[in-house]
């Protein structure tokens, strides 16, 4: 059984994308990744995390890549 280890709440961090049980934003997670942060660093950074956390906060954002956008000018 996998678990999936994202959550949304609309009382818990403003309604963003949250590892479970936490507090810890996935975007805050995607952007130490960003920046050229280890996954050991995010680990060291968030203790509570586990590897399959942030892996788990990776796979969240290749999901949500995957749904189709499209541009508008509006100006």
């Amino acid at each position: 059984m996998t678990v999936d280890w994202i959550e949304i709440h609309p009382d818990v961090c403003n309604g963003r994308a949250v590892v479970r049980g936490t507090r810890i934003a996935v975007q805050s997670v995607l952007e130490m990744l960003a920046a050229g942060d280890s996954v050991e660093d995010v680990l060291e950074a968030f203790p509570s995390l586990r590897r399959e956390h942030v892996l788990a906060c990776m796979d969240h954002a290749a999901r949500l890549m995957g749904n189709r956008y499209s541009f508008e000018r509006v100006a």
